[in-house]
């Protein structure tokens, strides 16, 4: 076997059977190309930082069957009201002082209305005042919506795709698979930068995983960012019940991630902190080169900011502007 790293082509169009052999290969031969692919774009010991703030919790009409703040499901969370912009820009002096670049706002909307935007808005003005990079998840977002936010200076916009389209509906029926695939078209088409991964760990096959990450490397342009989550199981949630997904699976897809998307940002998002030390520097090894930092995601809770800085340390990792 040929173990040579090479300029990796940009491809949006890689089929079933080569991601397949991808993920088949042995375990250290993948995180090794994957690591030289990495190597060639990106400096392999520095990490970017995003932190994520839920500005309004809690009451979504959608069904997604891992999500907390899904209506649909009793999982003790309590509704509440968008944040204030005081709080808000406080939780942004924050993260900046602890080291984060980018600040992410997420709202638990279907879809934003014109009253719920015009103070999304202000926020992220007011973020971006403070010299962050912005980006927010509000649901799905229509084409003048879009460019709302992209004037008020507002950089990412992230939509997961959440699963492959084959097993989408086992995940979520209220949002088609191409409702998901048109807000990315709409955020891609005002110019803002795509963040857009899935949930790894839904009961779902290798087949679906290798599709899911098919779906993201095809699109007319890669996700600048792609969050790869492993499933946090909710009390209350369908997906509660579903089996633990092996260690190694979540690296491979990583390592898959990196391969398909060469110069994206993989982001180790949620389930973090069920992950070890030793899981996350394989993940890092394999590709991955940007993490959520920040005790909490969203509702979920995430490996402490103190916990991380000592990994960093031990990896000498440095944290990386963009």
């Amino acid at each position: 076997m040929d173990d040579t790293v090479r300029q990796p082509q940009l491809r949006h169009d890689w089929d079933l059977e080569e991601v397949r052999a991808l993920f088949a290969m042995p375990f250290n031969d993948l995180v090794f190309r994957a690591q030289g692919v990495h190597r060639l774009h990106f400096d392999p010991n520095a990490v970017q930082i995003s932190t994520l703030l839920n500005i309004k919790t809690g009451g979504c009409s959608e069904n997604c069957g891992y999500c907390s703040q899904s209506a649909h499901f009793d999982t003790g969370l309590e509704r509440e009201s968008l944040m204030a912009f005081e709080e808000v820009m406080a939780a942004a002096k924050d993260a900046k002082e602890k080291g984060a670049s980018r600040f992410c706002m997420g709202a638990a909307w279907s879809s934003p209305k014109a009253k719920d935007l015009e103070p999304v808005i202000e926020m992220v003005r007011g973020v971006k005042s403070l010299g962050l990079e912005t980006c927010v998840t509000l649901g799905m977002l229509k084409q003048a919506q879009a460019d709302a936010l992209k004037e008020a200076g507002l950089d990412y916009y992230n939509h997961n795709l959440d699963a492959s389209r084959e097993y989408y509906e086992s995940v979520v029926t209220t949002r088609s698979f191409d409702d998901r695939l048109d807000t990315l078209q709409a955020v891609r088409e005002t110019g803002l930068k795509v963040c857009s991964g899935g949930i790894i760990g839904m009961g779902e096959s290798r087949d679906d995983r290798v599709r899911l990450l098919i779906e993201l490397a095809n699109l007319p342009e890669h996700p600048h960012s792609v969050p790869i989550n492993r499933l946090v199981k909710v009390e209350g949630t369908p997906l509660a019940d579903s089996p633990d997904l092996d260690i190694f699976e979540f690296v491979r897809t990583i390592a898959v991630a990196r391969l398909l998307m060469p110069y994206s940002y993989v982001r180790l998002s949620a389930g973090r902190e069920t992950m070890n030390d030793e899981a996350q520097a394989l993940c890092f090894l394999a590709g991955a080169n940007s993490i959520f930092y920040g005790e909490k995601l969203l509702t979920a809770d995430n490996t402490s900011t103190g916990h991380d800085q000592q990994l960093f340390e031990r990896l000498d990792i440095h944290a990386t502007l963009k």
